[in-house]
């Protein structure tokens, strides 16, 4: 009997050991789709096998979005809240300048820390959500719930081979190479956890300015001479090298993690924190690059592989957020009720990508949403909403802008300016609802837009419309039999009482009302919350 207690124990072990995740964020700076070949957006390719490797063992999510600017993406992945929640909208320190982060926010690892306090965490490379004076601040990553601080805290490097680190609050000159420093601190703090469960943020500078030439072993661009004249005439190569060295030394972080055995164990989360610059950017219009809420400035790559992923190697079409990282990270790391140590005054936007990581065919959020906003206001201070096909561009200025993504992925066309049909208008309402909802105000929505309904009139059927729970239909329809369908043909209801039911708990989107008795017709309405 002591000897089966004894292998039960081992077994509960074993059991224990393997169901412990781990997980790593990756962050590269200034890094769109378009020099990924696994984007179908890429146009001027770097060879990245590493991150390859992470498109082959995970999740590919092709309608992933930033905030436009580094400082608001961080803050956004750390608390799950948009900027307008954490007064973060701009560049700390940047051109514009932004809030600082609060340091009354609810972080990823405070939460980790309730959760189960022996979680070891640690943020390693660039923080960028405070101002390194008063020195007080650069404790802030601990009082924000990190075991370990260690990098450069600022945004841009003044030289990626003579920088100052911070470590824990103390200050150090560095002429090692800044992305291999990186690497560096990271596999030393792995090696001092022992078999701790772990949580490790990774804020690379690569391949953020200033443009330079690595060192020679982190890449194959044998033909740079590294001279300040063809740093300035060739941009884009000077980019590649840098990001073709960031994916060398991702590479020898895999190779450390598969020495101390916590390869297997961890799940990879790999993004960019806002599009490519101008000087980088392969668009023709480069005032809508990097800075700015179009596309461009806010489409990233956005890869979550490992352990937790469920029929690696595929790709995803669903909208997800830069705040869904927050989510995602505290339920790959086992704490599912994070929810119940948020405080009702710290609303959070966060939504959790594990059910597309267990191939759920599902979609997480009805809508993505993205701002720019900075502490000295300017044109490119904005806010955008988009579902799969439309996007509203709403800037502070007071212009509006709107297209048809499906058609118009460069948004070139702006269909407020032309004759729209009913299913743009149904989509602008039903975005601006949306909008209006999440940010308290409707201002700046059109009321002039009215959907013509060439199938039929909507309020001669059924309204309201938008509806939000309830669907009230004109008396003389009740006696036909009703269906509700959604987007995709699949039936909500069928009956003859739809309007005494209350479709409050079905998602957002467009739907379809279709009669299968009596007078003919069909509807279309959007639910907006």
């Amino acid at each position: 009997m002591k000897k089966g207690i004894i292998f039960l124990l081992l077994l509960f072990s074993i059991q224990h050991t393997v169901a412990q995740r781990n997980v790593i964020l990756l962050i590269a700076d200034d890094l769109g789709t378009d020099y990924l070949g696994c984007y179908e957006d890429a146009q001027d390719t770097v060879d990245l096998p590493n991150i390859r490797t992470l498109v082959k063992r995970g999740v590919r999510f092709q309608n992933a979005h930033s905030n436009p600017v580094c400082s608001a993406t961080r803050a956004s992945i750390l608390t799950g809240r948009y900027g307008f929640r954490t007064g973060v909208g701009g560049i700390v320190g940047g051109v514009g300048g932004s809030n600082q982060l609060p340091i009354s926010e609810i972080t990823i690892p405070q939460l980790l820390a309730l959760y189960k306090p022996a979680i070891a965490k640690a943020n390693i490379g660039k923080w960028h959500l405070h101002q390194p004076n008063p020195a007080a601040n650069l404790m802030n990553p601990l009082t924000l719930g990190y075991d370990r601080y260690e990098g450069p805290f600022i945004g841009q490097l003044p030289s990626y081979t003579n920088w100052t680190k911070y470590t824990n609050g103390q200050a150090s000159t560095v002429t090692h190479y800044a992305t291999s420093e990186n690497i560096d601190n990271a596999v030393s703090w792995l090696k001092t956890i022992d078999n701790k469960q772990f949580f490790l943020w990774i804020g690379f500078n690569a391949p953020h300015a200033p443009l330079h030439l690595p060192p020679a072993n982190l890449h194959h661009y044998t033909n740079l001479s590294g001279t300040a004249p063809d740093i300035r005439n060739n941009p884009k190569s000077y980019f590649k090298a840098m990001l073709q060295s960031l994916d060398t030394e991702i590479g020898r972080l895999f190779d450390s993690l598969k020495v101390i055995n916590k390869y297997d164990s961890t799940d990879f989360i790999f993004i960019g924190d806002n599009g490519n610059t101008s000087v980088t950017a392969q668009i023709s219009d480069t005032s809508r690059a990097k800075g700015t809420v179009y596309q461009y400035g806010i489409h990233v790559p956005f890869i979550i592989a490992g352990p937790s992923v469920v029929q690696p190697g595929r790709a995803s079409s669903q909208l997800v957020n830069v705040a869904d990282i927050f989510a995602t990270t505290l339920e790959l790391m086992g704490d599912t009720a994070w929810r119940n140590n948020i405080p009702t005054n710290k609303p959070v936007d966060a939504k959790s990508i594990l059910p597309i990581l267990k191939n759920k065919n599902v979609a997480i959020r009805p809508w993505a949403f993205s701002e720019n906003f900075k502490l000295i206001p300017d044109e490119s201070d904005a806010k955008a909403i988009r579902n799969l096909d439309y996007k509203i561009i709403k800037f502070d200025n007071g212009k509006q802008e709107f297209y048809h993504l499906a058609t118009d992925p460069g948004e070139l066309n702006n269909l407020l300016t032309g004759n729209m049909n009913a299913e743009a208008i149904t989509n602008y309402q039903y975005l601006c609802a949306s909008l209006s909802s999440l940010l308290g105000s409707t201002a700046f929505c059109n009321a002039s837009l009215s959907v013509n309904n060439n199938l039929s009139g909507v309020n001669e059927i059924a309204y309201p419309n938008p509806f939000i729970d309830f669907i009230q239909i004109d008396q003389s329809y009740l006696y036909c039999s009703i269906q509700l369908t959604n987007i995709n043909g699949t039936v909500i209801y069928s009956g003859k009482e739809i309007d005494k039911q209350n479709f409050s708990a079905i998602p957002a989107g467009i739907y379809f009302l279709n009669s299968t008795t009596g007078i003919p017709f069909q509807v279309k309405l959007v639910k907006i919350k």
